[in-house]
């Protein structure tokens, strides 16, 4: 039985508070449309940087943070505490029984120091005055063992106050409440108080020179910003406008300033094949031959929201507008990496080992993508410094980042500064972490499996959705109005994507729960040459469903490619812990008014 502390968490109020005034500030300071509260760099590595002129290296000490902190920019809002099913966290099966704070033991900074895992002892964490024993959580970070591990023995405030997507829903402190071990002494937790004080008042806020973002995108998180297309303009356009481009961040976006733009250079290291690193400006990258791909790309979460419905997942709940299409401008991989020596990627594979190329961002992440697919010269993979004939927004890459059409956005790091061809894959949580693996549907205790042993994910799955149904005709034939159970015309249109360039071949529409599918007819991106079909189809399809009790239908849509794949109908069989790739036939519930 879980039971529930009432002790008043002064600590973390007082951080809540004090980031409350402090958006305040930024908001008159910087006047853009999403500010964080107030954030501030945690790690004593970025004192180095205080006080410096460059912007590039202040940017850097808020990132210093970042790489140290617990999420590492790949937090979820499920961690699963042992071997807790993420479908009972935060519901109401939770006992309240509330617990006397006084009857806690009192632990001090010294002693949760000592726990820090080193040994075979336990792991602690403190936050709000409460003391945790996450020592059973520790596989389960979605952000990797090896982050959350920086803060063993010590307190998460400094870490949280840079994530504050951890207060984006109280399931961080319910599953937290089951760890709690006893109480933080008061005048430790104050020097904490007092840090997280001295934290803001000597650091700028990393999120404060975000850039502004259209007021139509619904925003999950804004401190890193994580948001959506509106299903009503998801379709309005086959390339998406920049401005209204899904969002997905881990870290603060990246600010150059003009001189740091005049020294940035692109590192393509070679070195694992004896022919060093070369480091290429924007300018020589832009007079290398352009190509252009059009790419869709998409969040490997998204439609996560329909996961939730059936079991509770770890991460943002995402509607269906986690996807975007662009025209990308750029440089292709293979030019670049025989630009700097490696002139036949075959014999650097097969006779040297070289099994990946790796991609580091100006923000910390890293990922990497099989030398095959970097390499072939019809997988399309560039270093795109153009979105639809324009510059790369800074909320999408700038100055370039990569397009790796067909596979998971994951794997589309912007930002891009650095190259890498290796023998291993990319370290770190987005790469090997729990985040980014799919877990078989029964596990939920990622303890219990071997996360090397299971492969990173690349090529996407196959999707589709609604985005727009209307009745055809708003009056029943006789005059009367539609009554439950009656059968109208629906005209439906939406989306449908594959990944691995396979070609979407046919999507079908229901109106009956199943019973019935009605072909739809594709309108757009059906042209796409075969095998390389990286750009999602727009499809239209009248369908007579039936009205419900509530005097709504209900409208299903799913995909078939090219290799005859076609979407599941349930998501039973396909739900996993960390909601990855959720392919589920998409059943949103279409209301109209009854004439």
């Amino acid at each position: 039985m879980l039971l529930r502390v009432a002790v008043p968490r002064v600590g973390a109020r007082n951080l809540l508070k004090r980031s409350l005034l402090a958006t305040q500030q930024q908001q008159q300071q910087h006047p853009v449309r999403f500010v964080s509260t107030a954030s501030a760099t945690a790690s004593s590595r970025c004192n180095e940087y205080t006080g410096s002129s460059n912007a590039a290296a202040m940017w850097m000490a808020a990132v210093a943070a970042a790489t140290v902190a617990s999420a590492a920019g790949a937090y979820t809002s499920c961690e699963t505490a042992g071997p807790v099913n993420p479908s009972s966290a935060g519901h109401d099966d939770i006992a309240e029984d509330t617990v006397d704070p006084e009857t806690m033991p009192v632990f001090t900074s010294a002693d949760v120091s000592k726990n820090d895992g080193e040994d075979g002892r336990p792991i602690w964490m403190t936050y709000g005055g409460l003391v945790y024993d996450v020592t059973r959580f520790i596989p389960n970070h979605p952000g990797g063992s090896e982050k959350i591990m920086m803060a063993a023995g010590s307190a998460i405030e400094p870490y949280w106050y840079l994530y504050r997507q951890h207060f984006a829903s109280d399931l961080p402190m319910r599953l937290m409440e089951k760890m709690i071990i006893g109480r933080l002494d008061e005048k430790d937790q104050a020097e904490i108080e007092a840090q997280m004080d001295q934290i803001l008042e000597e650091n700028d806020d990393p999120y404060a020179r975000e850039p502004t973002r259209h007021a139509a995108l619904k925003v999950h998180s804004d401190t890193p910003m994580n948001a959506e297309v509106p299903p009503g303009l998801l379709t309005k356009n086959y390339l998406t406008p920049a401005s209204l481009f899904y969002i997905r961040h881990h870290h603060p976006v990246p600010y150059l300033t003009e001189n740091d733009l005049m020294k940035y250079r692109l590192q393509i290291d070679l070195s694992e094949i004896g022919k060093g690193i070369l480091e290429i400006s924007l300018d020589d990258l832009k007079k290398m031959p352009k190509v252009e791909v059009t790419a869709t790309l998409q969040c490997s979460g998204n439609r996560r929201g329909n996961f939730n419905e059936f079991n509770r997942t770890s991460g943002t709940s995402w509607g269906q507008g986690a996807v975007s299409t662009a025209k990308w401008g750029g440089v292709r991989l293979t030019d670049l990496l025989k630009l700097a020596g490696m002139d036949d990627p075959l014999e650097a594979q097969e006779k040297l080992g070289m099994e990946h190329v790796r991609f580091e961002s100006l923000d910390g992440m890293s990922a990497s993508i099989g030398v095959e697919k970097a390499c072939n010269p019809y997988g399309d993979v560039i270093i795109a410094y153009e979105m639809n004939d324009e510059p790369l927004p800074r909320d999408h890459g700038f100055p370039v980042r990569t397009v790796v059409p067909g596979y998971a956005a994951v794997r589309n790091v912007k930002w891009v500064s650095k190259i890498k061809v290796a023998k291993t894959e990319a370290e770190g949580p987005w790469q090997r972490g729990l985040n980014y693996k799919t877990l078989p549907p029964s596990v939920t205790d990622a303890s219990s499996v071997d996360l090397e042993k299971m492969p990173s994910m690349t090529e996407a799955s196959l999707f589709s959705g609604i985005t727009v149904a209307k009745r055809c005709h708003k009056k029943k034939i006789g005059g009367s109005k539609p009554q439950p159970g009656d059968t109208v015309m629906m005209k439906t249109s939406g989306w449908a994507w594959a990944g691995g360039g396979r070609n979407i071949v046919r999507v079908d529409v229901t109106g009956d729960g199943g019973k019935t599918w009605n072909v739809a007819t594709i309108e757009k991106g059906g042209d796409q040459k075969f095998g390389r079909a990286w750009a999602w189809v727009f499809w239209t399809c009248h369908v007579p469903a039936i009205v419900g009790a509530d005097g709504t239908v209900e409208l299903s849509s799913k995909a078939v490619d090219l290799a005859f794949n076609s979407q599941p109908e349930k998501c039973d069989h396909a739900w996993n812990a960390t909601s990855l790739h959720p392919r589920l036939t998409f059943l949103p519930r279409s209301t109209w008014e009854v004439a």
